[in-house]
């Protein structure tokens, strides 16, 4: 997601692009208390292990580290709760049932600000296999040669 008026990135998760073939991406609001705001807007959010979860026909952001506020009380939020995320009826029931019948998985890849309020941007995925993986990354080092190669070749 390209840098926009009023939208502020918080936390990337690179390793959902190594790890999975994302397929569709979603947006969705957050449910958070006062001192997890206070630390989304601090910038003290880790998303390298987290993943959506449907529970109760509804979607949670689960394993998302947001780390305590510094300067909350004892009423300070568990850093890794789950996180109610709001969505439309259709687009749950849409991902619901890509996650259970066809064997996907949804997978968080950024949280930002837009406008003030916490935003998470998430994607339905396909976990890719070691030999996927390999090919990407000999496809990319390939690619980044012929750009070298390119480059130095245009200096003279």
């Amino acid at each position: 997601m390209a840098e926009r008026k009023g939208i502020k990135i918080i936390a990337k998760n690179r390793r959902a692009r190594h790890d999975y073939e994302l397929l569709e991406f979603y947006e969705a609001g957050l449910v958070l208390t006062g001192t997890e705001i206070k630390s989304v807007r601090a910038n003290r959010v880790s998303l390298q292990q987290a993943y959506v979860q449907a529970k109760g026909g509804e979607l949670w952001l689960v394993e998302a580290n947001i780390a305590e506020y510094i300067h909350g009380n004892r009423d300070n939020h568990d850093p890794k709760r789950p996180r109610k995320l709001l969505l439309h009826r259709r687009e749950i029931d849409a991902i619901i049932s890509d996650i259970t019948t066809k064997g996907l998985t949804a997978v968080p890849t950024l949280m930002y600000l837009k406008n003030g309020r916490a935003k998470l941007e998430f994607a339905v995925a396909r976990g890719k296999k070691k030999f996927d993986k390999r090919q990407d990354l000999a496809k990319r080092d390939a690619e980044r040669q012929v750009e070298r190669a390119f480059r130095d070749s245009n200096q003279y």
